[in-house]
């Protein structure tokens, strides 16, 4: 029957997903995708062409909302539990730490706040402070994941000097991470741009649309090929 087949960068997907809306970004433009499994900045130039300007060192962000709810007996997945609860909390009752590692890095790290949170709760639960609630911890834990993913999204399209910004993946679909990003950006100029819900998690529509792209400019693949569990987007042939 001869139809083309072609392997997909599940990363690739999440980055295009914003073009499976109305309104889309112009090239170039820096693209956070933030989920369980990822945390990374890319530099965007087109279609295929993604340069990595940052990453993860140890969990993801949304791999840390997970953990952080299963210390707070909330189930899983974390990342809505945690933003629901956050709503009718404090965010400034508790600081939590923030790790931006050195002044010029756009590299992410999340493990410490991760155990910062567990010690907390352990030490909340022993002494019974009534003052504070579930919803606070919650509130402060969130603020301390969005302060770093924000303001290391704005730094990443400062440095490479473009106009646009773009949030993708499942953690993308946070309203408080959205608003903070909307609202350092616009001091700056620059337009936000992120998928609606159904897009930022994991989806067959945006795996298509990386795959019609590849598909349309020729690239084909063998029945032989294998699937890989992390495979980094910067081997993946350009386009």
């Amino acid at each position: 029957m001869n139809i083309p087949y072609v392997g997909v960068n599940h990363l690739e997907g999440h980055i295009l997903s914003v073009f499976l809306e109305e309104r889309t970004p112009p090239f170039p433009f820096v693209v956070l995708t933030v989920s369980g499994g990822h945390t990374t900045l890319y530099h965007v130039e087109g279609v295929g062409r993604y340069t990595p300007l940052g990453q993860t060192l140890d969990d993801a962000a949304g791999e840390a909302f997970d953990k952080v709810a299963k210390v707070l007996g909330l189930g899983y997945p974390g990342g809505v539990v945690i933003e629901n609860l956050a709503r009718s909390g404090n965010k400034d009752r508790i600081r939590f730490p923030r790790a931006h590692l050195s002044a010029d890095s756009l590299d992410f790290s999340f493990s410490g706040l991760k155990t910062a949170v567990a010690l907390y709760v352990k030490k909340w639960q022993e002494n019974g402070q009534k003052q504070l609630s579930m919803a606070d911890i919650a509130a402060s834990f969130q603020e301390a994941v969005i302060d770093v993913l924000a303001e290391k999204t704005i730094a990443a399209a400062e440095k490479t000097k473009v106009s646009s910004v773009v949030i993708a993946g499942g953690v993308a679909c946070n309203q408080a991470l959205r608003d903070r990003v909307k609202d350092l950006a616009s001091r700056c100029g620059m337009g936000v741009y992120y998928p609606r819900p159904a897009y930022c998690t994991d989806n067959g529509a945006m795996i298509a649309l990386a795959g019609y792209h590849r598909i349309s400019r020729g690239e084909r693949a063998e029945l032989s090929l294998d699937v890989h569990s992390r495979y980094p987007i910067e081997d993946i042939p350009s386009l």
